[in-house]
């Protein structure tokens, strides 16, 4: 079951929360290039390492729905090299400098960094100017990263148990937005793409008047600034138009219900409730509602469905966290002998009791300290302040609320909790799955 919770974290990443109280308050200071790129410096000496790290703010929603898989793709293709840098020798600056650095994905974002000694700073920051200025995006490239793309698909979803899920999920909750295709995309969109249409992506996105910089780490500022002007500050403004979504889904007035079959060995329920945007006062509230239900071994769902009633091997909740409006999803498996009504009976009875009444005020202590220690035991991390910056700049125009969302959590009330419940946690409001092995099938 370990490997099922793993699964659900790599199917859709959730924004990590490391924010620290208002008494530790993050410092920083920010500014604007000439170009349109926004720049955030976030000095601390404690160790000798610096965080180099990029922001695009492009998804998959940005794409065009016969292309879709290109923001996921290009997360591959920023590595083949540069005009200045030879194919393949770019993780090998970072590494035999001593650092690590990756990238990964997500519907509303692309993010790029390297982790450094300190000493490297200009290296990380020549890395990724090359990266924006002049990245390969030619045909040798591109068809590389196009195999590579389609054994991912295949590893991570076709081939991995409930590796699809949350794409069959999305699917049947959006009509209208772009959540509604998984963020790796359709390979047949990938590989029928002509290079042209890669250049064309590159050049829209990949600007820094839609990027967002960030230093964090051992650096003086002065120097720190000299040198972003230096490789980033001639590099060209975007001129192309880039696409936002603008049509969102209207309020889902029906349930909707489906049945797929997999290759699996376990049945899995997957309920799934249309939720706010991130950032909004009742996207705080959704998410405190489902570390309520499934927060470790003493939430609500562990100790109802797994512990006392038996009927599930495993069970929980979470919230996708996204940019505009998204969902929260609840699943479960069956132990062994449980019909799967039986076992959605019993999750719905655990909700309608929190819609019911109001959590007890041991509970709800209980609830503050667990959000509060995750956000700053998350915030030792130098890596996740210098994501959680750029994120509430990207997201949100709004830097600052790095040192607020602490506070947004905790100003959650019992009946908020139960509020949200009663709003969005209904039958009319919610996606559900059967999701079951082909044995099934045939019954």
């Amino acid at each position: 079951m370990m490997k099922f919770k793993l699964m659900l974290s790599l199917v859709f990443t959730i924004t990590c929360l490391s924010i620290t109280a208002q008494s530790n308050s993050i410092k920083f200071e920010e500014f604007d290039l000439d170009n349109g790129l926004h720049v955030i410096l976030h000095q601390d000496k404690t160790t000798p390492i610096v965080n180099i790290s990029v922001m695009y703010h492009v998804g998959s929603k940005n794409e065009n729905p016969n292309l879709t898989g290109f923001a996921h793709f290009f997360e591959h293709l920023m590595f083949e090299g540069t005009k200045n840098i030879p194919r393949h020798e770019f993780s090998n600056y970072v590494e035999r400098a001593g650092g690590t650095l990756n990238a990964n994905t997500s519907n509303d974002r692309t993010y790029y960094y390297e982790i450094l000694p300190s000493n490297q700073l200009e290296l990380g920051l020549w890395l990724e100017s090359e990266r924006m200025l002049h990245a390969k995006v030619d045909s040798i490239g591109i068809a590389t990263q196009k195999r590579v793309v389609i054994e991912e698909k295949k590893q991570r979803y076709d081939n991995t148990p409930y590796g699809d899920i949350v794409k069959v999920t999305l699917e049947r909750a959006y009509k209208k937005h772009p959540y509604q295709w998984p963020v790796i995309g359709d390979p047949e969109h990938i590989m029928g793409a002509k290079d042209e249409d890669f250049v064309n992506f590159y050049e829209t996105y990949y600007v820094p008047n839609n990027a967002c910089l960030v230093l964090a780490g051992d650096f003086d500022l002065k120097n720190a600034k000299t040198l972003v002007n230096k490789y980033f500050g001639a590099i060209p403004k975007g001129t192309k138009k880039m696409h936002r979504p603008t049509e969102f889904e209207s309020p889902q007035t029906s349930e909707v219900r489906d049945t797929v079959f997999r290759s699996i060995q376990l049945p899995l329920i997957m309920h799934a409730y249309h939720m706010p945007a991130l950032g909004t006062s009742d996207y705080y509230a959704v998410d405190m509602l489902n570390n309520v239900l499934s927060k470790g071994q003493s939430s609500r769902f562990y100790k109802s469905l797994v512990d006392k009633q038996q009927k599930a091997l495993e069970v929980g909740s979470f919230s996708m966290s996204l940019e505009d409006p998204g969902m929260a999803l609840a699943y479960a498996l069956p132990n062994s002998g449980v019909e799967n009504k039986d076992l959605e009976d019993a999750l719905i009875a655990e909700i309608k009791k929190v819609q019911d009444e109001l959590i007890s005020d041991r509970e709800f202590e209980k609830l503050k300290n667990q959000v509060e220690n995750s956000i700053i035991k998350g915030n030792r991390k130098l890596a996740h302040i210098a994501e959680n910056l750029a994120s509430n700049y990207t997201y949100f125009d709004n830097t600052n609320l790095v040192n607020q969302e602490l506070d947004k959590y905790l100003s959650v009330t019992p009946e908020d909790i139960q509020r949200v419940a009663k709003k969005y946690f209904t039958k009319d409001n919610r996606v559900v799955i059967y999701y079951l092995p082909k044995t099934e099938q045939a019954k």
